[in-house]
């Protein structure tokens, strides 16, 4: 009989077998038989966006409070992850737990409202 530790070992074994069957099966077959073509041109070769030519420069430099917003939206996701599981149990846990959390929103809150004054959060 399989126990807890034996039903994850065998979803393992068979996840990387899985993997390496489906990695595997296209590479057999471009080396033993002509099924997978592999014929590399310059036009095959070209960056293809939305079935336009790239006029001017294909690099274009983003402003970086762009990665700003997305470090914000990160900091509040796990904000809400960190949080999700300590509203859900707060009975459980106590006073400590609750001026704990209450000192983690703190910190958030001063990290949010520096950006703010710096201007971080402008959009121009």
């Amino acid at each position: 009989m399989l126990t807890q530790f034996g039903y994850v070992g065998l979803f393992l074994i068979i996840a990387i077998g899985f993997i390496l069957v489906t990695l595997g099966i296209p590479a057999l077959l471009a080396r033993l038989t002509k099924i997978v073509p592999r014929n590399p041109s310059p036009i095959k070769q070209e960056t293809y966006e939305c079935g336009m030519e790239t006029t001017g420069r294909s690099w274009v430099q983003f402003n970086f409070r762009y990665y700003i917003y997305a470090l914000m939206l990160i900091v509040m996701d796990v904000l809400a992850v960190f949080l999700y599981p300590w509203a859900a149990s707060l009975g459980d846990l106590g006073v400590g737990a609750f001026f704990i959390a209450v000192f983690f929103l703190f910190m958030v809150s001063v990290g949010y409202f520096y950006a703010w004054k710096k201007g971080a959060l402008q959009w121009q």
